[in-house]
């Protein structure tokens, strides 16, 4: 897979970052973009908007995109944001051979910095573990740069986020056409950038109903996806969106309709924000009964949670998206390949701590159940390793898979 790295402060994420995304993917045929918001710049000196709002923002611009990826790490190790670190990071953490071609990441840049890139730290560090792409932004055209490069020529969106902060601050000058209507709405709501809103806020059609047809199935996760976004914390949301992402890849490998992958795999965990109460009646109602020790780590019920949540308020009858996300958690001995997908997605997704064999296996594995009996004797290793109870499900599961594997 061909990723490329864009990073930024995004403060606002605005069109233009997104099209400069979509150039990079469409004309030079990167699988993934992975867009990282920095701490703090080592080029920017002014006062940045809070993380967290630069992050959601972010997770509202590219909802329902699963070719564009968020990586909190600058953000985590806080402090000034050096590229080289970043670089270093996203190839341990995402299983990159920098020395094979066909894995080399890319970093995009535009052509304003370009000049300044042999004073960046470790500059020659990072030409041998990326490739570099300068993009278009001044309009001077090509030039020929002392060092390895891609120049692509690429259509100038000419926005900025400084530009259009000015414009919120001052009040006289349109600016909301100038980022998609998530992060719009999060500038008027939170009244970031001394932000006056006077317009209405959109109405939402609670019924609204999914239908059939990938424009639906497209519309259904927007809506699911602004759900999660907005109820859940942003740590919970941040890897509800990694494992869709990852769903969808390993729907694609392993084919399976790889928009059901997405939808359950950002749904799955949307039964976090309840309360004990609301966990425990939506849970039985599913008509399944509570094992004990579900009755003491309720907790576990969350997937049961979110798939009736799904049925319910979202209209989601697909059973395989259903069961997905209600045995995520402890898997099941007869659960399909939908469901195997989101199991092994929620327990390896980037932000996971897993070693690098493990990660080599879920980049190239391409036999689904070798995968998950390889995921499943980690997360029960590991379980075991802290004396926790295991669900009799994921007991019935781990032997029936050993069955397999002799």
């Amino acid at each position: 897979m061909k990723l490329a790295v864009l990073g930024g402060s995004f403060n606002p994420v605005h069109i233009g970052h997104l099209y400069l995304a979509d150039t990079v993917l469409s004309m030079m045929k990167y699988d993934k973009v992975i867009m990282v918001p920095a701490f703090r710049s080592p080029f920017k000196q002014e006062m940045v908007t809070a993380a967290n709002d630069r992050l959601e923002m972010l997770a509202a611009a590219i909802a329902g995109d699963s070719r564009l990826v968020i990586d909190d790490c600058e953000i985590q190790r806080e402090g000034v944001s050096y590229t080289v670190d970043t670089l270093q990071d996203v190839i341990m953490r995402y299983g990159i051979d920098p020395q094979k071609k066909t894995e080399r990441p890319a970093l995009i840049i535009g052509d304003d910095l370009a000049g300044e890139f042999p004073e960046w730290r470790d500059s020659q560090k990072i030409l041998e573990i990326a490739d570099l792409i300068i993009a278009c932004r001044t309009g001077s055209g090509k030039v020929d740069y002392p060092f390895p490069h891609t120049f692509i020529d690429n259509e100038i969106i000419n926005v900025s986020s400084r530009a259009i902060r000015h414009r919120i601050a001052e009040g006289k000058m349109p600016w909301r056409s100038l980022v998609p209507a998530g992060v719009k709405a999060i500038i008027e709501d939170r009244q970031l950038y001394c932000c006056n809103n006077s317009s209405a806020k959109a109405e939402q059609n609670p019924s609204d109903k999914a239908g059939k047809g990938k424009d639906c199935i497209r519309q259904t996760i927007l809506r699911i996806e602004t759900e999660a976004r907005e109820s859940l914390s942003l740590e919970r949301f941040l890897h509800s969106r990694n494992t869709a992402v990852l769903a969808y890849d390993f729907c694609c490998r392993f084919g399976i309709d790889p928009e059901l992958g997405y939808l359950a795999g950002i749904a799955h965990d949307l039964g976090k924000q309840l309360d004990y109460k609301n966990l425990l009646k939506l849970a039985k109602s599913d008509g399944n009964a509570i094992s004990a020790l579900e009755e003491d780590k309720p907790g576990l019920l969350h997937g049961r949670a979110a798939a009736v949540l799904l049925k319910e308020r979202f209209c989601i009858h697909n059973k395989d998206v259903l069961e997905a996300v209600a045995v995520h958690t402890s898997g099941s001995a007869d659960m399909g390949p939908l469901a195997k997908v989101i199991y092994i997605a929620d327990k390896v997704e980037v932000s996971r701590n897993i070693d690098s064999a493990q990660r080599k296996m879920c980049n190239e594995e391409e036999d689904l159940d070798k995968l998950l009996y390889s995921v499943l004797n980690r997360t029960v290793s590991k379980l075991q390793s802290r004396d926790l109870e295991l669900c009799d499900e994921t007991m019935r599961l781990l032997e029936k898979m050993k069955g397999k594997h002799r």
